[in-house]
């Protein structure tokens, strides 16, 4: 009981400043856009930093990574159980472009400033439009060498579940010919999803071997479900 009662105190506590802080750095991200997209990338990689800080203080959450992230163009293919591993991304990575739901880009004021970051909006139901969006974005991406990151199972997941890949990863897969790294991730066992209270304890990255482009799309979704869930054993 004590032991819950700490979490939560914990728990509140974290909200309190990480929330008031995101309001300062969003904000401070709006004055640094006007002045170049160079500004802009060091306050987002400074609230992401922020984020993982907050972690491990308030929370005590730790972070390790088993194997090595290779810094290039590529496809990332990343495991959702948490919040957590959608911020900590920009510790990960230097300037990566994310692949997300319209929905988040239509958030006032912290929407247009993911846009600019390099958060790729996707909305399902516009078909066509949306896959010509897509690949003209990832394009500018690889071109200027920044890695693309994608969650695959489309929406968060509690821990221990491992439900089918979205038929979104085999459109951009091929759309874009591009390599994968999938990536495993275990935070719902500290920050369950849905979840106010977190928990002390260590969040893995696990990852995967590389995926070449070009695969039929059965085995490179195959192959991505199995790496994505190498934590959930």
């Amino acid at each position: 009981m004590a032991s819950r009662i700490l979490r939560w105190l914990r728990s509140a506590l974290f909200a309190a400043i990480f929330y008031t802080m995101t309001v300062f750095f969003v904000s401070a991200a709006w004055v640094a856009a006007l002045f170049s997209d160079a500004a802009l990338r060091r306050v987002v990689s400074g609230w992401g930093r922020f984020h993982r800080r907050a972690c491990h203080i308030i929370l005590g959450q730790k972070v390790q990574i088993i194997g090595d992230l290779p810094q290039e163009p590529i496809l990332y293919i990343f495991k959702h159980e948490s919040m957590f591993e959608t911020i900590d991304l920009l510790c990960l990575f230097d300037h990566p472009v994310v692949v997300a739901k319209q929905e988040l880009i239509d958030i006032p004021f912290w929407g247009a400033i993911a846009k600019r970051h390099g958060v790729i909006g996707l909305r399902r139901e516009d078909g066509a439009k949306a896959v010509r969006h897509l690949k003209a974005e990832a394009i500018k991406a690889v071109q200027s060498g920044r890695p693309i990151c994608l969650f695959p199972e489309g929406t968060r997941v509690p821990h221990g579940e491992m439900p089918s890949i979205k038929a979104g990863f085999a459109a951009v897969y091929h759309l874009l010919g591009l390599a994968v790294v999938p990536v495993a991730v275990n935070s719902g066992l500290v920050s369950p999803r849905n979840s106010f209270v977190k928990s002390p304890g260590t969040i893995s990255y696990k990852v995967g071997e590389v995926i070449p482009a070009g695969l039929p799309r059965k085995e490179a979704e195959a192959r991505v479900h199995a790496a994505i869930n190498a934590l959930n054993g």
